[in-house]
């Protein structure tokens, strides 16, 4: 007997539909998969022979091909041991058949019949949604994750007697409801907040100006000023995932197989800071089936690189397309995936070796060769994608020990949230721009005229520092970011001055 089950197969962050086909003919018993499956794959032969029998059902002593289409797409993972598992007892007739064509399943199966949750589970469920797949039959471990597309049915089973007792009697079932929307509102905020910061009134401005435009931003300074404490505490002013937004940010998470045990939505905006000994591949994704890396583990959030020197200089080139596009491409053999890649990059890094160049309490002992190679490892396509540049300096005493807190995060995120609005508005009739980081050259010229003045502005700056048309085009973008949070319509010479005053790497060097 035939029997065909639809499942899936994660390419990049989406998902395939992929057919089941399962024949028991005559012959000597035995099981055959075919249809390029990988190690995981042929290895399901076993378990989900011993998770029928264990489960309590009678397996088929006769021979088996289960054909996994299309042929020519490789096919990885535990995840097609259900499909498999019930594809056998849809074609040995111990379940009924009548539902299979409008349901998809997946999950991976132990010996003893029960499920295990597996990974991908969102891409799929958003996937089959947009195939017309009416449901989806989950380990109970994935039912939340699924759960949040919405207008689609999932089903959550422990075990294989469950998904058995459900195809046999689907009115005793009831599908599994999630309220996306309620889950990300009741989701509370950051705990790091900005008034623990002390001192610091530039930095602190740099980082509500990276919030409202969604500019890159690096810190310099010496050890101990406060650099990474700043860093991290970016999230808790930037404004609240949408929907939407949640739900990419889920689905990246899904595939790289990091969500937890019956999570549903990742709530808040990622923060990834990877080692500086990190490889390329880890950075931007990669391997023989290509996975999201770190770069789009932080998509609609921030990518922190502490240390940012240390970090070797082919890794850190990388970063100069997924910065300038917004995506991440891989490309193998077989098959070219694209990860999203939006993300703010934030930034730290000392002056020199030592960590104490310009420092007014510490001498720096380094010399200046040694300092000239330490910016070289920076190059200047990278540096020109990081739109502010900041000096983070030593505390003074009397900050040091001052007891009043600073202005808190919620009182700066209003004003980040308002500033964003106004980029809103003034971008709705091109919906690709989320924020004036975004922003190309013919938007400048639309949104970003220039007066006598600030024409001279930006003019001086461009041949004192040699600027690049990239990071002239950036001091405008940061520009727009300072009106809008000052509320103002055009550009003035202030805007453009603070802009201009956000370079300091380009003035060091």
């Amino acid at each position: 007997m035939l029997a065909r089950i639809w499942s899936a197969a994660i390419v990049g962050i989406d998902a395939v539909k992929v057919g089941v086909e399962v024949d028991i003919s005559g012959g000597l018993p035995a099981m055959v998969v075919v249809g390029l499956p990988d190690t995981a794959v042929q290895e399901s032969r076993e378990r989900t022979k011993a998770a029928l029998k264990n489960a309590g059902f009678p397996f088929p002593m006769r021979k088996i091909v289960i054909n996994l289409t299309p042929a020519d797409l490789r096919k990885e993972g535990p995840s097609f041991d259900l499909p498999i598992s019930v594809g056998i007892l849809a074609a040995s007739a111990q379940v009924r058949t009548e539902a299979l064509n409008d349901l998809l399943f997946l999950g991976e199966v132990s010996l003893d019949g029960s499920l295990r949750p597996v990974a991908g589970v969102l891409a799929i469920a958003a996937a089959a949604q947009r195939m017309g797949i009416k449901g989806l039959v989950v380990p109970s471990g994935n039912a939340q994750e699924a759960a949040v597309v919405p207008d689609l049915t999932v089903y959550g089973c422990a075990n294989l007697q469950a998904v058995a007792d459900f195809l046999n009697n689907p009115a005793r079932h009831t599908p599994v409801q999630v309220d996306g929307q309620a889950a990300l509102a009741r989701s509370p905020r950051a705990s790091l907040d900005l008034k623990d910061v002390k001192g610091q009134a530039q930095a602190r401005r740099a980082l509500e100006i990276a919030a409202a435009g969604g500019h890159n931003l690096v810190f310099v300074g010496p050890p101990g000023s406060g650099k990474t404490m700043l860093a991290r505490r970016l999230p808790s002013i930037l404004p609240p995932l949408t929907f939407s937004e949640a739900l990419e940010v889920t689905q990246i998470h899904s595939v790289a197989g990091l969500l937890k045990e019956k999570g549903s939505l990742v709530a808040h905006r990622p923060f990834r800071s990877p080692h500086h000994s990190a490889s390329g591949p880890s950075l931007v994704g990669g391997g023989s089936f290509p996975k999201p890396g770190e770069i789009s583990l932080a998509h609609r959030g921030v990518l922190f690189l502490d240390e940012l020197t240390e970090f070797k200089r082919d890794v850190l080139e990388f970063l100069r397309q997924p910065l300038e596009d917004g995506y991440v491409t891989i490309t193998r053999t077989r098959q070219s995936v694209e990860f999203p890649a939006q993300f703010t990059l934030i930034a730290s890094t000392n002056p020199c070796p030592c960590g104490y160049y310009g420092d007014p309490v510490q001498p720096c002992t380094c010399s200046p060769r040694s300092r000239e190679q330490y910016w070289a490892r920076l190059s200047g396509p990278l540096m020109d994608r990081i739109d502010l540049q900041v000096v983070v300096g030593r505390l003074k005493p009397e900050e040091m020990t001052q007891t009043q807190s600073g202005e808190p995060s919620e009182k700066v995120r209003q004003r980040v949230d308002k500033a964003r609005e106004r980029a809103r508005q003034r971008f709705h009739s091109d919906p690709e721009l989320q924020c004036n980081a975004d922003m190309q050259s013919r938007h400048l010229r639309q949104w970003c005229p220039l007066n006598d003045t600030t024409r001279t502005l930006i003019e001086a700056a461009v041949g004192k520092l040699g600027l690049s048309a990239r990071a002239t085009d950036r001091i405008l973008k940061v520009a727009r970011t300072i009106a809008d949070l000052d509320g103002a319509e055009h550009l003035e010479a202030q805007h453009v001055a603070e802009a201009i005053q956000y370079r300091t790497i380009d003035r060091m060097q």
